[in-house]
Order: C-alpha cells, then structure tokens, then sequence
C-alpha cells in the first residue's frame, strides 16, 4: 500500500567526476616531494656540521704534533705556528656552535639526531680544550729553546706523545664511521695513558735527583707529560659523546667493564 504523501518515482545514479581524486591524489604527491626534500635538506645540514667537527678534529690531531714536535726539536719556528692555530680553533668552535643551535631550533630533530647534535656540541668544547693544551706544550718550547735535554730524557715523552696522537686519532675515526667498538676500546686504552705518565713522572723524578742540572728540563717535560695526559682525558670524554650518539648512554664502557 502506497502513502499518498509521497512521490514515487525511477532513481538515475551517477557516477561522481574523477577529477577530484585526481587533484587529490597530486596534492598528496607534491606534500610527499616537499617532505623528501626537506629531509634530505636535513640529513645535508647533519652530515656538514659532523664533517665541520671532524674537520676541526684534523686541526687539532696535527696542532698536537707540531706542538710535540717543535718540543722535542727545539724548533721554536714550528712551536709559533702552533699557537697561531689558534685563532682559527677557536673560530670553528664557534662557527659549529651556532650550526648546532640553528639546527635545533629549526628542524627540532629527536631521538638519534638530537643525541648526534649533543654529542658534537659536546664534543667541540673537549677539542678545544685539547687545542688549549697543545698550545701550552708549544710555549714549554719557547723556554727551553737553545737548551735541549739529553735524548735519554726525551724517550719517555715521545712514547707518551705517540700513544696519546694515536688515542686521538681513533677517536675520530670512531666519530666519523659510528663504530661504537672502536670508541670503547679508545676509553679503556686511557689506563694505558695513565700508566704511561706515572712511568714517566718517576722517571723523569729518578733523573732530577741524580743530577741537579737535569731539574729545568725535566720540570718542563713533567708539565707537557700532564698536558698529553689531560688530552686522553678529554678524548675519553669524545669516546663516552660517540657512545651517547649511538646508544644514548654515555657510559657505556663503564657499565660493561662492571
């Protein structure tokens, strides 16, 4: 039975225009292309500010040497173009400062590229520091120049000097391949370091007592055998940042070695 209120009649059922999903579908492909190029903007800005760091690093590894080398020498030429290494030190730390503040206020990273932007903020500051001790081994240069120790004096330190250079080296090796392996073995081989100066602090001890003349020299070479050893200090301090980078724990070795 039919309501004499309503009106019936056939239903015609079309099909809606594909233009819509069309459009819809491009608007969803040129937000996804923005997105990738974002992303690929950032990874760029992480790997110039890691590059930058490392770059800085190299500066420092050879700052180092110089400096040991101007010492054990007694080229007082070599230990001036240490110390004016400095300036521009101190310029990379601050020029990859403000990258890292840039990218943390722009791109807001997390999770593993945060710790990455921690970890190199960080770690600039331990690499100027070592900076700073590499320019004080160079001035000890300056005050015993013209006066070299005897060579018996020396070998301690050179040996303390190529296994700091070493420690150092393989630190940033670590950094640059994320190999969280090779930064532990960097942090345990600072006993090794620690050894190395307490050898050489009784050694160079023996040598002042049996000839009072020895005590200038040595004096100095015990204050560069402190400076080598604060350096394995602070590239510890770089082991523990690659640890962080990596697993987000910067005590990693500590806590294995328990």
């Amino acid at each position: 039975e039919t309501d004499g209120r309503l009106y019936y009649r056939s239903l015609r059922l079309t099909r809606l225009p594909l233009f819509r999903a069309s459009k819809d579908s491009a608007m969803n492909s040129n937000i996804e292309g923005h997105s990738h190029h974002i992303s690929q903007q950032f990874n760029a800005e992480l790997e110039d500010v890691k590059n930058h760091m490392l770059e800085m690093g190299g500066v420092i590894e050879r700052q180092i040497a110089d400096a040991m080398c101007s010492l054990l020498e007694g080229d007082s030429g070599l230990a001036g173009e240490v110390l004016s290494v400095e300036d521009r030190i101190d310029s990379m730390e601050v020029s990859i400062d403000e990258e890292c503040t840039r990218i943390i206020a722009k791109r807001q990273p997390a999770a593993s590229d945060l710790r990455l932007v921690v970890a190199i903020a960080k770690t600039i500051a331990d690499l100027e520091r070592i900076g700073d001790l590499g320019k004080n081994i160079a001035r000890r240069s300056f005050q015993i120049e013209g006066n070299l120790p005897p060579k018996k004096l020396m070998r301690g330190l050179q040996h303390l000097t190529d296994v700091s250079l070493e420690q150092l080296k393989d630190g940033l090796d670590a950094y640059a391949t994320k190999d969280i392996d090779k930064a532990n073995a960097v942090w345990e081989r600072d006993d090794e370091i620690d050894s190395l100066y307490t050898s050489l602090f009784r050694e160079l001890l023996t040598y002042m007592m049996e000839d009072p003349r020895n005590i200038t020299y040595c004096t100095h070479l015990l204050f560069c055998a402190k400076n080598l050893e604060r350096i394995g200090d602070h590239v510890t301090n770089l082991a523990e940042s690659i640890s962080y980078m990596i697993t987000g724990n910067y005590e990693m070795a500590a806590e294995e070695a328990m």
